[in-house]
């Protein structure tokens, strides 16, 4: 092959591609695409149901409303997106950490904290959280609480995943205490 013809055959080739404005190596930023969370439905509702008759004063009883002695259960529900970054969180296992505050409203409630935790499972991108506790079990006072959650995602159950990838935060739900009788 001559000179001739090997510059021939750049410059053929040079017209099949298109115009190169600077000598920089081109690249993606976000090869895998982003991750984000929703955090949604946060709710705190007591457990007991409607009491017999003739002991209600009401016909519907308030699920916001509950006595020491009763079970609630606190949830929200926490939906990751769809990209391939996502679903690589989602295969490693990574720890989900739900912080349920309880800021007591009032001289005799009282404030505090209580935590609950998951992982996260291949293939799956909505979980819903949850807590169930007993008001006289956590030292809860009587008295009017909000409630909200902070979510810590991350790391994996991976050796090489050290780090909280992310922080949510979600309130404005009402949850009153009374004394049980």
């Amino acid at each position: 092959m001559t000179i001739t013809t090997a510059q021939a055959a750049i410059q053929a080739a040079s017209k099949a591609q298109p115009p190169q404005y600077s000598d920089t190596e081109t690249y993606s930023r976000n090869i895998l695409g982003p991750v984000w969370f929703h955090l949604s439905k946060l709710s705190v509702l007591g457990t007991a149901g409607l009491p017999i008759p003739p002991e209600f004063v009401a016909p519907d009883q308030s699920d916001y409303i509950i006595a020491a002695d009763e079970t609630f259960v606190a949830s929200l529900n926490i939906a990751f997106n769809k990209s391939p970054l996502s679903a690589l969180l989602m295969c490693l296992g990574t720890v989900v950490t739900v912080n349920w505050h309880f800021e007591g409203q009032g001289r005799r409630a009282n404030e505090f904290d209580l935590s609950t935790s998951f992982e996260t499972t291949k293939g799956q991108f909505v979980y819903t959280a949850s807590l169930e506790a007993i008001p006289e079990e956590v030292r809860m006072n009587q008295g009017l609480y909000e409630v909200s959650a902070t979510v810590e995602v991350g790391p994996a159950k991976h050796e090489c995943s050290q780090f909280v990838l992310g922080y949510g935060y979600i309130s404005e739900v009402l949850l009153q205490v009374y004394p049980s009788v």
